[in-house]
């Protein structure tokens, strides 16, 4: 096998099958570093500016090893594009034969017992469930690998996904009677035989707070583990090094009780009882909080009367539960299984209500019909740095978002990486002819009750000029709605709202409409690929700080308090730097993008941690006259469409697992 930088050279194996292919220096100086960072079993961290073609930089010198590699990326959408599009070319231009699969959580894989357990319980699911059923059943019949993603035709909040799949909790695992033939455990096995698995950062961190409970091991041991997308991975972690325990879980374990009491234990009439119990239970403390969804502090909560002795009625039925479940135990297996839940949860439960513990934060969050109880570790980074310490391996960390203030300290830190080598590469993108970045004048403040009119004022000059394919991202869904209201009634434009339908959808009807005008928050500033001219203008509502009121968050803000940090600088400013670059990252991906990117905030230029964030952006030429940016835009509708090299490109729906 050739070296890495010989396969990246313009005679290269890469410019020789690999259509379009021009070598890029960035490129080839970070493909030479992973390559060294592999031989060497040590840890790299790379902030690889949009162009530099990261994905090819990984993968070519992870295929030429000859290391067994995990690749994690952020989202199933991403995993999924890697596989089946990146993954294939680079494998084509090696010549390599090496054995690569695609790994997703257990809740993407049917679950046969659970099929077969729904099968005759028509009485328990509502129409539209039974209709999904029975397409269920219908694709069982003739799919191989049982991924419920081939089923295109259940949407992807289907409400019978969690009747057809397991769960940590109700996986039988080697005692259930379809073990055999289980897709999981299939997709487990072809893992283990693989020499590069791609999984996602939920699975991956699942997998690894599993081991370190030692109930199981889903991703297989590896050489190499390679991070893409690594800006999410802090939170992503703390959550998986944490615990939680949702109503919607009590519930759960009350319908399998029933389940089991309708369809095998018919003479244990105590199981529908004690399962009752807990269902209401558990819906009367979700209904102690606004109907309206919402985070808080679980530790102030718990101070409240009300809340405390919905906790003490709900810790009294899950030992009802207990007892009920204790009587009949080896009866039934997933009964037996139901105990087990129980039994954990009950714990949880203890842990979750437990307020004089030290360096975690307790905070929940309520959907529509549930509430979640949360337990966060405010820091991972020594619980992760003992993680990677043996067995030795390679460890490989990249994004486009990883530096603050020119460092890499705030990532370093936050994940313990003492022993890390580091790596800054700019974006390969001539910004200085390809962008302009402005911060209008005469702005009020970010709290004036007047700015969404000024938001509006400014959104209209550049809609106009830029004829619409404009994306304007806001940090509060609260100012989103203010403005789309105004706009709606000034102009012709297709406004397309987040949360009207789905992030996919909204991105086609974007794309078809020509001249449509998006609105959205935190769920398009990142994973969202929009390249030519149908992406002409971004513009952001103001410096995207977290709300100060965000429970986890505001338990930071403390323990960095109590240890006599300055919390602004240290948490704040380097979560905001990143969520902004994320953002500005959406205007210019491709070497033909032309735009203009407005930050309509003056912080940027009246504070001096604005220069934070201006250092931490692209070298865009820079205007504080709107007049200049409307003037830019209209430029580039006066020059020739330009083709992108990579066509129309959306990334779709965020989820886990």
């Amino acid at each position: 096998m050739p070296s890495v930088k010989q396969i990246f050279a313009s005679d290269g194996a890469l410019s020789q099958r690999v259509s379009g292919f021009v070598p890029r220096a960035e490129q080839t100086e970070m493909a030479s570093s992973v390559e060294k960072a592999i031989k060497d079993k040590a840890q790299l961290v790379v902030e690889a500016g949009t162009g530099t073609g990261k994905t090819f930089a990984y993968l070519v010198p992870a295929l030429a090893s000859d290391k067994k590699v995990i690749v994690s990326t952020g989202t199933k959408n991403l995993q999924e594009q890697l596989f089946h599009r990146d993954l294939p070319i680079v494998k084509q231009a090696l010549g390599s034969n090496k054995k690569s699969v695609l790994l997703k959580g257990r809740a993407n894989y049917l679950c046969l017992h659970r099929l077969a357990q729904h099968g005759g319980n028509s009485t328990v699911f509502e129409k539209q469930t039974l209709h999904q059923l029975s397409q269920v059943r219908d694709w069982a019949n003739s799919t191989k690998s049982g991924d419920m993603g081939e089923l295109k035709s259940l949407p992807e909040d289907a409400k019978v996904l969690p009747f057809v799949t397991s769960t940590v909790d109700n996986c039988l695992g080697k005692d259930c009677p379809d073990y055999d033939d289980c897709y999981l455990v299939k997709a487990r096995r072809n893992a283990l035989d693989a020499d590069m698995v791609v999984v996602n950062h939920h699975l991956f961190f699942a997998d690894m707070a599993l081991k370190d409970t030692g109930f199981g091991e889903l991703i297989p041991e590896a050489h190499v583990v390679l991070f893409d997308e690594a800006h999410q991975i802090p939170d992503i972690a703390s959550e998986y090094f944490g615990e939680a325990l949702s109503s919607r879980q009590l519930a759960d374990m009350g319908s399998d009780m029933e389940m089991v009491y309708r369809t095998k234990l018919k003479d244990a009439g105590q199981l529908s009882k004690a399962a009752e119990k807990l269902r209401v239970s558990a819906m009367d403390l979700r209904l102690q909080f606004p109907q309206q969804p919402q985070k808080g502090n679980w530790q102030q909560a718990l101070m409240t009367d009300t809340v405390q002795n919905q906790i003490s009625r709900l810790s009294d039925a899950l030992n009802l539960v207990y007892e009920v479940l204790k009587v009949h135990l080896g009866r039934d297996k997933d009964l037996d299984s139901v105990y087990e839940r129980c039994v954990q949860a009950r714990g949880r439960l203890a842990r979750l209500t437990d307020t004089g513990q030290q360096g975690v934060s307790l905070w929940y969050e309520t959907t529509p019909r549930h509430i979640i109880l949360h337990l966060t570790p405010l820091s991972i980074a020594q619980r992760f740095a003992d993680y990677i310490e043996t067995p030795k391996r390679s460890w490989i960390f990249t994004s486009a978002t990883l530096m603050v203030d020119g460092g890499f300290e705030h990532f370093t830190g936050q994940m313990g990486l003492k022993q890390a080598r580091t790596l800054g590469l700019e974006s390969p993108f001539d910004y200085q002819q390809q962008a302009l970045l402005c911060v209008p004048r005469y702005l009020p403040e970010p709290t004036a009750k007047d700015r969404s009119e000024a938001l509006v004022n400014v959104s209209l000059e550049l809609i106009k000029a830029s004829q619409g394919r404009c994306f304007l991202l806001f940090t509060s869904h609260f100012m989103l709605r203010q403005v789309a209201q105004i706009l709606e009634q000034q102009i012709d434009n297709p406004i397309l709202v987040q949360g009207s339908t789905s992030k996919g959808a909204l991105l086609e009807e974007y794309l078809s409409s020509g001249n449509g005008v998006l609105l959205g928050t935190s769920a398009f500033w990142e994973g969202v690929d929009v390249r030519g001219s149908d992406l002409t203008c971004v513009l952001i509502d103001k410096l995207p700080f977290a709300a100060p009121d965000d429970p986890l968050l505001e338990a930071k803000i403390n323990d960095c308090k109590k240890h006599g940090g300055n919390p602004f600088a240290q948490i704040q400013i380097p979560r905001a730097v990143i969520a902004l670059k994320q953002g500005a990252g959406r205007l210019i991906r491709d070497m033909s993008d032309k735009g203009v990117l407005v930050i309509c905030d003056n912080r940027l230029v009246t504070r001096d941690y604005g220069r934070i964030f201006l250092a931490s952006l692209p070298p865009m030429q820079r205007t504080r006259t709107l007049e200049k940016a409307v003037s830019f835009l209209q430029q580039l509708q006066n020059q020739p469409p330009q083709s992108p090299s990579v066509k129309k490109t959306a990334q779709q729906e965020t989820h886990k697992l």
